[in-house]
């Protein structure tokens, strides 16, 4: 299990590192807990996918728990770069739609989100953890309060719908679908509310809303 080797709680990351061994060691995290989850995701496990010795998660990380946090914070740097690129072009509340669309499929595909998945899993059975998976998502939560906030801008809707509610449960949201997917290997359904979503786009653009800071198209 995850925590086998682990402190009862989270301890610093300290000593000195190798950049390429830590990467192997947060990238083999990575696909360990994408593989078989939380509570497979064991020293000796991550160890061998990354072909190093188990001993140096405890000598690179202190403990496999803060490896896992350090493989979350990589994912999360990751998507949320590429989130920021794929909405920096975009110009109407459709096509905002359309990329979330998008990288929720690729997220799917890549099992990225599992990992955060799988981490909050783990926050039930591990103290300490819970707080460090919840300021990993803060970030996400801030992205999507950015994108709402270009959406709704000075609209009625503004004050109707607060961003940074309506971004929490955006983010509740996604993780839902994605952990839904999963479960019974159906994207459907998801992919569908994102069609609907599509719909209510479009209205809000037909009654004159856009999104600021850009030009409608």
């Amino acid at each position: 299990m995850a925590k086998s080797g682990t402190p009862s709680r989270l301890i610093d990351q300290g000593g000195p590192r190798s950049a390429e061994t830590r990467r192997r060691l947060i990238e083999a995290a990575i696909e360990t807990l994408k593989e078989v989850g939380y509570v497979g995701a064991s020293a000796r496990a991550i160890a061998e996918r990354a072909g190093a010795n188990q001993g140096l998660i405890f000598y690179h990380f202190g403990s496999v728990t803060n490896l896992l946090l350090a493989a979350l914070d990589s994912i999360s740097t990751e998507r949320l770069e590429h989130y920021s690129a794929a909405v920096a072009e975009v110009s109407s509340p459709t096509e905002l739609v359309d990329v979330a669309a998008a990288v929720f499929r690729q997220d799917l595909d890549a099992g990225y989100v599992t990992v955060l998945v799988e981490m909050i899993a783990g926050a039930s059975s591990t103290p300490g953890l819970g707080p460090a998976v919840a300021a990993a998502i803060a970030p996400w939560t801030d992205f999507a309060q950015q994108a709402i906030g270009r959406l709704m801008g000075d609209s009625p809707l503004a004050a109707a719908l607060p961003a940074k509610e309506v971004s929490f449960a955006i983010v509740a949201l996604y993780l839902g679908l994605e952990m839904l997917s999963h479960l019974d290997g159906d994207e459907a359904p998801a992919l569908a509310l994102f069609a609907h979503a599509k719909v209510l786009a479009g209205l809000f653009e037909s009654l004159g809303g856009s999104l600021q800071g850009k030009e409608s198209t």
